[in-house]
């Protein structure tokens, strides 16, 4: 659910008019629903009211910096994937003891920086990186709080730029390598093993996925900790979905933990969970306005002003988002493709979309556009990046300037 819905044939964001938004602070514009960001993490933590857990939101989704004060103000943690994410948790207020550092590729700088500041650990991906933090662990005289990543070769069933748990990606340990790692890590003066870890990919509808690599997980846990080696953290990722269409059907968080709850039944550790999608995709929209009309023998063509380099899904993942209008106009009602000025075949933002009488100058709103919209914009062919507002009920917030042509430069 979202708090973005027609009144009298104009399209809110809460108790403010799309249209008024767009005249006042321009397009392309990225508008979040803070009503709509509360009630998600209010549903993800109740979903997890019976087990002891941390919700850790995954600031790849949308790291703008009043959208992690809002998270930190609900009492999160984060999930962060590089040395500027981290800044931003701390810098937001997020506490370094409820922070876990993922990713593949963490450099020298960016673990050193973990450590000092403290965080609840790190998720280690392969031998190599274990070496350079138990190294630099020993150049800071401290101990370093470690979680191994599992890749547990499971089918997400996602796109498969987003299936990060299949065997062949670059992604997290085989059981038998990290079942060794544990064992040698246990041992070492500088590193404490702490948790296990997994994250299936994104965009993920089933729960059949979820199911397979939690169970999985908590039987790698049951061994360790019957071999002496005690864990505290049982990190379960993130991935899961949100519906992009109105007959899509999506997990709730309830449904989600719901299914994986018998699994903890006898488990003494505190369940983490990364969610991220679920907490800003439809809490956002990305504003556009109509420049052009254009017909060919074959396609009708919106050419919008937001462009693939503002919101890059559709291109990258066929991710099929709607476009809804902002004013509904009585008339005759044809299917557009809507399309961007970035000089690719792949600038689109929808298509095939049932629309009345488009003409220029009309505002769109792209839905499901708040996560992984902004974080993954930018200047290619030298745009701009757009802007950000924030709405509570009446009030409307610019949290991000749009870009000048000086920062080009």
């Amino acid at each position: 659910m979202h708090y973005f819905h027609y009144l009298d044939n104009r399209l809110f964001c809460e108790k403010i008019p799309l249209s008024e938004i767009a005249a006042e602070f321009g397009t392309p514009l990225y508008v979040y629903s803070k009503r709509t960001i509360l009630r998600h993490l209010d549903r993800m933590e109740s979903a997890f009211k019976d087990v002891s857990h941390l919700i850790c939101y995954a600031l790849k989704a949308n790291s703008n910096l009043e959208i992690l004060k809002i998270v930190e103000a609900q009492g999160c943690g984060a999930d962060v994937v590089s040395g500027g994410e981290l800044f931003l948790a701390l810098k937001a207020g997020i506490e370094p003891k409820k922070i876990v550092f993922a990713g593949v590729g963490k450099t020298d700088k960016e673990i050193r920086y973990a450590l000092e500041s403290d965080i609840l650990m790190l998720n280690v991906e392969s031998e190599p990186e274990l070496r350079l933090i138990e190294t630099i662990a020993k150049q800071l005289n401290r101990v370093a709080p470690i979680s191994f990543r599992i890749n547990p070769g499971i089918d997400p069933v996602s796109h498969p730029h987003l299936a990060t748990s299949l065997k062949s990606t670059k992604f997290g340990l085989e059981e038998k390598e990290a079942q060794r790692l544990y064992h040698q890590a246990s041992s070492s003066k500088y590193l404490e093993v702490v948790g296990i870890h997994m994250h299936l990919g994104s965009q993920i509808i089933t729960l059949s996925p979820f199911y397979q690599g939690a169970k999985k997980l908590v039987a790698i846990y049951n061994e360790l900790m019957s071999s002496g080696i005690e864990l505290r953290y049982i990190d379960l990722g993130g991935g899961l979905g949100v519906p992009l269409g109105e007959s899509d059907d999506v997990p709730t968080p309830d449904e989600y933990v719901s299914h994986l709850i018998p699994l903890f039944e006898n488990i003494h550790a505190t369940i983490i969970a990364e969610p991220g999608r679920c907490i800003m995709g439809n809490a956002g929209i990305l504003l556009t306005r109509i420049l052009y009309l254009k017909s060919t023998s074959s396609k009708n063509f919106l050419i919008v002003d937001a462009g693939m380099n503002d919101f890059v899904r559709p291109a990258f993942y066929s991710a099929k988002h709607q476009a809804w209008p902002v004013e509904t106009p009585t008339g005759e009602e044809g299917r557009f493709d809507v399309v961007g000025p970035v000089c690719e075949a792949s600038d689109y933002l929808a298509k095939d979309v049932p629309l009345t009488s488009p003409s220029a100058g009309d505002y769109l709103a792209v839905m499901t556009a708040g996560a992984y919209g902004y974080s993954m914009a930018s200047n290619y062919n030298s745009r701009l990046r757009p802007a950000e507002v924030l709405v509570d009920r009446d009030n409307v917030t610019l949290i991000r300037k749009r870009e000048t042509p000086e920062d080009l430069f």
